[in-house]
């Protein structure tokens, strides 16, 4: 039985070769992985579907983020990319230096998204003016230095440097300036809830003593509303910030929606200043598709979504602002 259907197989290989060869061929243009990143549309989010404020109103319009749709480039997505104006990016250059891997980069998004969260909560109490208190910023490590050596990770936070506690940012600076390049400094940190001692060496690093260390900063606080967040495993960065920041806003002070949807995209740090993003064109076409009243961006974007709104005849009011006090001013004022 098994020389039977050895015989049979071997037939089929050879009456049917020039088959075999073409689904192979098919098979490997569509599988093979290029080392591109392809934008290929947008979309957007209902803040509803993320953010959980507790005892608060309800908006009679709704805030949206607009992100991008982005897929790892096969040989087809990439040849079509250059018919369809698809912008392509190569992975290598998401990279920090040439030692990040998947993990530790999504590791990084996902310390972003933790950035933007805090940040959207603090921006929104500093201008509602009452209800937060900050107790301590808290250091993570966002990425290591090539020249660094510790043994710190991506992920963890540092809790004292040379057993002094760290409170803020500038301490570190205060606390190693007494010490040389190469000097062994003690650490405490903390990962994934395990306490733990370790040590980074000071490093001459573009001309300046450092710990070889880039840091993000997050903090410890009280708020006087419970809020909870309830993203995607697959989604992270920082670019929905200033609209978390909106929403919270309007949660916990008063609804300035008046009925309309209103998408948006732009980070946000802890007092309220919205920065640049990248993927405008495609965030526009996003809250465009999704039949937007307002598309809300910073003001170093506008002019590219101008462009892109003259050129496909968009009807959406663009709005540029600077800060989350100019957004909630422009939509009170509307």
């Amino acid at each position: 039985m098994i020389n039977k259907l050895y015989e049979k197989i071997v037939t089929f290989i050879k009456e049917e070769y020039l088959f075999i060869i073409l689904m192979v061929i098919i098979l490997f243009l569509g599988f093979f992985r290029l080392p591109y990143n392809i934008y290929v549309g947008g979309g957007i989010i209902n803040l509803d579907d993320r953010i959980i404020v507790k005892d608060s109103h309800n908006l009679s319009g709704s805030y949206n983020i607009s992100y991008v749709k982005s897929l790892r480039a096969t040989i087809p997505s990439y040849l079509l990319s250059f018919i369809f104006d698809w912008e392509r990016e190569s992975i290598e250059s998401v990279k920090v230096d040439e030692n990040d891997n998947p993990t530790d980069m999504w590791k990084r998004e996902e310390l972003y998204l933790d950035e933007a969260n805090d940040n959207a909560i603090i921006a929104a109490y500093k201008l509602k003016g009452s209800g937060l208190t900050i107790n301590k910023e808290i250091l993570k490590v966002l990425y290591l230095y090539k020249e660094s050596d510790t043994d710190l990770k991506i992920g963890d936070t540092i809790i004292s440097i040379n057993n002094v506690p760290l409170k803020e940012f500038s301490d570190i600076k205060e606390i190693i300036k007494d010490f040389n390049v190469n000097d062994k400094i003690e650490i405490l940190y903390d990962r994934d809830g395990d306490t733990r001692k370790g040590y980074f060496i000071l490093k001459e690093i573009e001309n300046q003593k450092k710990a070889g260390l880039y840091l993000v900063k997050l903090y410890d606080y009280d708020i006087d509303k419970e809020i909870s967040f309830k993203y995607k495993s697959t989604e992270g960065g920082s670019s929905g910030g200033f609209m978390s920041s909106l929403y919270i806003y309007n949660k916990i002070s008063k609804d300035i929606t008046k009925g309309r949807k209103i998408v948006g995209t732009g980070t946000i740090d802890s007092n309220g200043n919205v920065g640049e993003i990248g993927g405008v064109k495609y965030k526009l076409k996003g809250a465009v598709s999704s039949k937007a009243d307002i598309f809300l961006l910073p003001e170093s974007n506008y002019e590219e979504a101008i462009k892109e709104k003259k050129k496909n005849n968009y009807q959406i009011e663009i709005v540029k602002v600077k800060t989350l006090s100019d957004a909630v001013d422009y939509l009170e004022g509307r």
